[in-house]
C-alpha cells in the first residue's frame, strides 16, 4: 500500500489522478452504448471477472475483521445503485452533464462528511481547494435545461452523487478495518451485479450481444476495474476527503471527451473544469 506525505503531491495522488482518467474513459464508453442501461451490466459482469481473478491473484487474508467485509458489502449496495443510476443517467442528459454533477455532487457531500463523521484533518488550504472544486463544480452545471428527458437524467445523476459519496465512505471504513484493496473490489462488485441485473425488468435477453459489443464490453470492464483498485490503493493512503476531490479531476478529462462523443460544453463550463483542477491542485498540496 501507498505511504501518503501530507502536503506533498505524492504517489498517491498521482494514482488517484490516473484512475480519474479511466474512470472517465470508460464512463464515455457507455455513454456511446444504444441502450446504456443494458450495457452497464454487460460491463459490471466483466470488470466482476477481472476483479475476481485480481483477488485470487493478491496474497495475504482478504478481510482481517468481520467489520472490513460488512463494509465490503455496504459498498457493493450502493455500487450497484451507483450503476443503475449512472446507467439512467447517461441515457437521458449528456455525458459531460451527467459526469460532472455525479461526481460533484458525491465530492460535496463526502468531503464533509470525513470531517465530521472520520474525523480527518481539515486544513486551510484544503479546504480552499475544495471551495474552489464546488465553485468549478456549480460552473460546469450552470446552464439551462429545458427537455423533460435531460431533467430526469439529471434527477438519476443527483442519485447517482449519493450513491458514489456512500461507496467512497463504505471503502475508506472497509480498507481501514482491515480489507485488502483486490478482494474488497471483487466482493464489491459481486453485491453490485444481482441488484443491477433485477433493474432490467425482463431485459436481461438483451446482454446475449454480439462479439462487437461483448469485446466493448470487455474493455470497459477492464477499464473499470483497473479505475477502481488504483483508486481504492489511493483511498487507503491519502483518505476519503482527498481521494474524492483528486478523483473528481476526472471532470476535466471528461470535458475533453465530451467533445469527442460530439458534445459542446459552453465556456463557463470549461472555467469550470479548470477551476476543478485548481482545487485539487491546492487540497493536493501543489503549489
Amino acid at each position: 500500500m501507498f505511504e501518503s506525505r501530507r502536503g506533498h503531491f505524492d504517489v498517491p495522488h498521482l494514482v488517484l489522478l490516473v484512475s480519474a482518467f479511466l474512470h472517465a474513459l470508460w464512463n464515455a464508453l457507455l455513454k456511446r452504448e444504444r441502450d446504456p442501461e443494458v450495457a452497464v451490466a454487460g460491463v459490471l459482469g466483466i470488470a466482476l471477472v477481472f476483479a475476481a481473478g485480481a483477488a485470487l491473484a493478491s496474497a495475504g487474508p482478504a478481510f482481517e475483521t468481520r467489520a472490513a467485509l460488512g463494509w465490503g458489502l455496504a459498498a457493493g449496495v450502493f455500487e450497484g445503485v451507483y450503476f443503475v443510476t449512472l446507467a439512467a443517467a447517461l441515457a437521458r442528459a449528456d455525458y459531460g452533464v451527467v459526469y460532472t454533477t455525479s461526481r460533484g455532487g458525491a465530492m460535496l457531500l463526502v468531503w464533509p462528511l470525513a470531517a465530521l463523521l472520520l474525523r480527518e484533518p481539515v486544513r486551510v488550504v484544503g479546504a480552499l481547494g475544495a471551495c474552489l472544486v464546488g465553485v468549478g463544480l456549480a460552473l460546469t452545471t450552470a446552464h439551462r435545461v429545458r427537455r423533460p428527458a435531460t431533467r430526469r437524467g439529471l434527477a438519476s445523476a443527483a442519485a447517482c452523487a449519493a450513491a458514489i459519496a456512500g461507496y467512497h465512505l463504505c471503502y475508506d471504513r472497509a480498507l481501514a478495518t482491515g480489507a485488502r484493496p483486490t478482494p474488497l473490489f471483487a466482493v464489491s462488485m459481486a453485491t453490485a451485479l444481482p441488484l443491477v441485473l433485477a433493474s432490467l425488468r425482463g431485459r436481461a435477453g438483451a446482454l446475449r450481444a454480439g462479439a462487437r459489443a461483448t469485446l466493448r464490453w470487455i474493455l470497459a470492464g477492464s477499464l473499470c476495474t483497473a479505475s477502481f483498485l488504483l483508486f481504492l490503493s489511493g483511498l487507503a493512503a491519502a483518505g476519503a476527503g482527498a481521494a474524492i476531490t483528486l478523483r473528481n479531476t476526472s471532470i476535466v478529462f471528461a470535458q475533453g471527451m465530451a467533445l469527442l462523443l460530439g458534445e459542446r460544453p459552453t465556456r463557463v463550463q470549461v472555467a469550470g473544469a479548470v477551476l476543478v483542477a485548481a482545487g485539487a491542485a491546492l487540497l493536493g498540496g501543489v503549489g
